[in-house]
């Protein structure tokens, strides 16, 4: 089946106890809506509509899904409802809590918060002076706080990038969008293309997807400071894995940032991942390390002291020359 858009659901559709008031996101795996449940909160609810697996015509409620797709799209539904009841036993500041999952319309849906505020990539791109070494090493700090709850429930979220890091008015970072049921479902149906963002996706992602771990977030969270100071998306892995063009931050950034911030960029950008931090906590105390200021040179001598020292100077040369 070639990739096609999904109609989504109408505005006013009610849905389980929310009532749909429009699309807030459309990609190849899921929609994401704005609604309201019944007490009149507003709740994003993401729909696990795969549009190389289903077809949603307009108007319709239900996906219409091949004999030939119906395993794989069966198989990606349990990997979501399982990720959305994973996700549901987290409670974090810095990860976005899930409220509810259901089933529905023959699919899957998850219920989420519904958080104000802006991405991430959006933030830096509409103010590239405000990404400061304080602002990268603050973020990403308190964002690692989340990631390392996640880690801690022995999962992965498999896709971080600037923008699936959300940032509250009060700029407090959030980690959303979850790549985690995507990842499986692209391991076990061979019929799907593997489904990653170049640039932010470790080598692992691209081969030997067993390899997959914490170091693979760790690769994308480096990734991503990366493209913050760069305000570009890095070489993507297997481009590197190729010919690797991107220039190290120590070199593209020296004098810009310290050397320490740089050498930790760096440090999670290894290709090879036994070479990357291991762990979440590795990295944040990388992160959090108070910076070395280089040594002062030493002041200037005074004018009594360089006259001084001409005269010590001057009568060890002639002691020497005598």
């Amino acid at each position: 089946m070639s990739q096609q858009a999904n109609h989504p659901l109408p505005a006013g559709f009610q849905l389980d106890d929310y009532c749909i008031e429009h699309q807030l996101s459309l990609g190849g795996f899921s929609i994401v809506y704005v609604a309201t449940d019944s007490q009149g909160k507003r709740v994003a609810i993401k729909e696990y509509l795969p549009n190389t697996l289903a077809l949603r015509s307009e108007g319709g409620t239900t996906p219409i899904i091949s004999e030939d797709h119906l395993p794989a799209f069966r198989y990606g539904l349990k990997c979501f409802f399982e990720e959305g009841r994973a996700l549901a036993g987290l409670s974090h500041p810095n990860v976005i809590r899930v409220l509810n999952f259901f089933r529905a319309n023959e699919t899957v849906y998850m219920v989420m918060e519904y958080e104000h505020g802006r991405t991430l990539q959006e933030l830096i791109q509409g103010n590239r002076s405000a990404v400061t070494e304080n602002f990268i090493r603050n973020v990403f700090t308190k964002m690692l706080n989340g990631l390392r709850e996640v880690h801690s429930h022995r999962l992965l979220h498999l896709d971080i990038k600037p923008s699936n890091v959300y940032m509250r008015n009060n700029h407090v970072p959030v980690l959303i969008d979850f790549g985690a049921a995507r990842q499986t479902l692209a391991c076990d149906t061979p019929m799907l293309k593997p489904m990653y963002t170049p640039g932010f996706a470790s080598p692992e992602h691209y081969h030997q997807r067993d390899l997959l771990g914490p170091w693979s977030d760790i690769y994308s969270v480096g990734a991503s400071m990366y493209a913050c100071i760069s305000g570009n998306t890095p070489q993507p892995a297997n481009d590197r894995m190729d010919k690797d063009r991107m220039v190290p931050a120590m070199v593209r950034w020296e004098g810009q940032y310290s050397d320490q911030l740089l050498e930790t960029i760096d440090w999670c950008l290894c290709l090879n991942h036994r070479y990357r931090p291991q762990s979440v906590f590795a990295l944040q105390k990388a992160l959090t390390e108070p910076v070395v200021a280089p040594p002062l040179p030493p002041p200037a001598p005074t004018q009594e002291k360089a006259t001084l020292l001409q005269q010590v100077v001057g009568r060890l040369k002639r002691t020497r020359d005598a």
